[in-house]
């Protein structure tokens, strides 16, 4: 089987769709598509994957990328990031017992090394890599493009578990898994690599002392529940003045900000008095993390920004599409429109309804950091009213 067909799209989004790669070298752009050239003419097509990611890494912009998850197959094992460090959080082998653990080391490459040789195939900040870079752990092809190749058919993988044992699992590379089993293309960070947000918001009220809203997600193809829940939302904060306000952005990774405006209007009403927290980590992503900007530009320090550095900066390209690769059934996405929030500036990329919103905010500084530790399993009741408590 030929990717020649599936190149031709890659190619046209690096040399004319994408303006993120206007500011990329033109030969370094000949020289990786020479080689993603030379495997889309063979039959590997895990090869030729590796060679498109590379391709579109080059971009550094954190929203364009390719994605082989429906292509590729990988090791029963999900990893995901936690602070710093890769997890194993579930698995469908008995590796399951030692779940969630810490990864050390594969076929004996300390984790770091990988990481560091990764970073050619993943585009973005330290934390977008993070997010969706775990997958390549449990993909055979990519730790052996990496330099971590298995000595026949088991992959070693070395752990450290909760009460800081060392443990260690052969995988057989036989017992490969279709990858969206483990690894959803919109990586959310939840152990369960199924899990999807039940409703768009959820409301915790704390009384006299605060109130609380998750805000698992802004995405929603039907275009109609969500600008609902957004009202409902907005109506509850404007009744709810005289207390403080957390809001969970942890694992946010976007859709539509400006059906958040009606929310965002509310909490800036409410919070110039009494103050109002949010919380986020590196899955808070695009959206999401517009949310958390125009609250910081607009309520200035009153916002307590809770948490990690998030899974993008304030300028990035967006907007774009998907588009799926018939031979390789992997997709990419591709971005078209500027968003500036750390400048405040819009382009004639820039869809004119965002334009009108774009304001400079600067950096957004975490004001207080914290990582919910993988064996932590504090309810979110308590953890919003500790939060309340401590903040207000």
């Amino acid at each position: 089987m030929s990717f020649s067909q599936d190149l031709a799209p890659i190619l046209d989004v690096v040399k004319r769709i994408d303006p993120s790669f206007g500011s990329v070298d033109p030969e370094q752009i000949a020289s990786h598509a020479e080689d993603a050239h030379r495997y889309a003419s063979g039959t590997a097509k895990d090869r030729f994957l590796l060679s498109a990611m590379r391709l579109l890494a080059l971009s550094g912009n954190r929203h364009t990328r390719l994605i082989p998850n429906d292509a590729i197959h990988v090791l029963p094992l999900r990893f995901v990031t936690v602070g710093t460090s890769v997890f194993l959080t579930k698995a469908s082998t008995p590796v399951a017992e030692f779940a969630p653990c810490k990864l050390v080391a594969v076929n004996g490459v300390p984790v770091e090394r990988i990481e560091r040789a990764a970073e050619c195939l993943l585009a973005g900040t330290s934390q977008r890599k993070r997010v969706i870079g775990p997958l390549l752990f449990a993909w055979p092809a990519a730790l052996v493009h990496l330099g971590c190749a298995s000595s026949g058919d088991k992959t070693q993988y070395q752990f450290e578990t909760g009460d800081g044992h060392t443990a260690k699992a052969n995988v057989s590379i036989s017992d490969a898994v279709p990858a969206s089993e483990f690894y959803p293309s919109n990586e959310h960070g939840q152990v369960d690599p199924v899990w999807s947000p039940n409703g768009f918001v959820a409301i915790h009220d704390y009384a006299d002392d605060g109130l609380a809203l998750t805000l698992p997600s802004f995405f929603d193809p039907d275009e109609r529940a969500f600008p609902e829940a957004i009202d409902r939302a907005a109506t509850w904060v404007r009744s709810r003045r005289d207390g403080f306000l957390v809001i969970d952005l942890r694992g946010n990774t976007g859709g539509d900000f400006l059906a958040t405006m009606p929310l965002i209007d509310a909490i800036t009403e409410s919070a110039r008095t009494n103050g109002c927290a949010v919380l986020v980590d590196k899955f808070t992503f695009s959206a999401a993390i517009v949310f958390v900007a125009i609250l910081r530009y607009r309520l200035k320090r009153k916002l307590q920004i809770i948490g990690e550095d998030m899974g993008d900066g304030l300028r990035f390209f967006a907007e774009g599409g998907l588009i799926e690769l018939p031979a390789s059934g992997a997709s990419i996405r591709y971005s078209t429109a500027l968003h500036d929030w750390e400048n405040g500036l819009a382009d004639q990329t820039t869809p004119p309804e965002i334009a009108r919103q774009i304001v400079a905010v600067g950096k957004l500084e975490i004001d207080r950091t914290w990582v919910t530790a993988p064996f932590d399993a504090t309810p979110k009741d308590v953890l919003y009213r500790q939060l309340i408590n401590d903040l207000a």
